[in-house]
């Protein structure tokens, strides 16, 4: 009941030096930034609160965003020369990808057309609307693969919720890295992620955080997040271990 008179910090305060291995400011190629013009919108947004390291994973997912090293690789090219263009020099910029594990995956996985995470690491995701059926057969490959697998937000599956012991499955036997949405810790994707959100960090379940930002309104949102200390507190090892594991 006292809550509201917890004083409360901006996140953003603390994460200069930050690298974000989940957004989505390539240009044109997702549900992210259209234009080379958005993506250094928001680059030089985030420049602001100190963050200059980006690992970008547009999406992959067959039929809605049939990206790949190609199409990935010519956006990045296109924001790597307008930040020359423009004399952004500060900024590192890579890019990796958002997988869904959907039918198409397996497929991609096997045939090399994956981006993953400084040579190692696979961010994956599912339906927001139901698990994937192929999800722990694309887990033993990914394995196969010498790949690392990390769930990227897993506080947004709602179908989860109530299945807290398949989280737990997920860590404990299949190895699987959670990467929370920095979003989630405010009620931007809803009341119950945020409490699942705050659930997995106390829990100690989550090995990353990122951004996942996909245009300047969320990017508005992200500058304005407060947290408690004390949820700070259990914020700030997960801010250190992605950069120790990244940069």
């Amino acid at each position: 009941m006292f809550e509201i008179f917890v004083k409360k910090k901006f996140l953003v305060d603390y994460l200069k030096g930050f690298i974000d291995i989940h957004n989505h400011i390539l240009p044109g190629i997702d549900d992210g930034a259209k234009t080379v013009e958005d993506s250094i919108a928001l680059i030089k947004g985030f420049s602001e609160f100190g963050v200059t390291n980006f690992i970008a994973t547009p999406h992959i997912m067959h039929e809605y965003y049939p990206n790949g090293p190609n199409t990935i690789y010519k956006a990045l090219g296109e924001v790597k020369n307008e930040l020359l263009k423009i004399k952004l020099k500060n900024i590192s910029i890579d890019a990796a990808a958002e997988h869904m594990i959907d039918s198409n995956f397996e497929n991609i996985l096997e045939t090399g057309s994956i981006m993953p995470i400084k040579k190692k690491y696979l961010l994956i995701e599912m339906s927001y609307l139901q698990p994937s059926i192929n999800f722990d057969d694309a887990i033993i490959k990914i394995a196969r693969n010498k790949y690392f697998p990390i769930l990227a937000h897993p506080e947004r599956y709602l179908y989860l919720h109530n299945r807290f012991n398949i989280y737990k499955k997920y860590k404990d036997e299949k190895g699987i890295f959670f990467q929370l949405n920095i979003l989630s810790l405010c009620e931007y994707y809803g009341k119950s992620v945020q409490k699942m959100a705050i659930k997995l960090i106390n829990e100690e379940m989550i090995d990353f955080i990122a951004t996942d930002i996909h245009n300047e309104r969320q990017l508005s949102y992200l500058k304005e997040l407060k947290i408690s200390d004390k949820q700070l507190k259990k914020i700030i090892p997960i801010i250190e271990n992605t950069m120790n594991s990244f940069y």
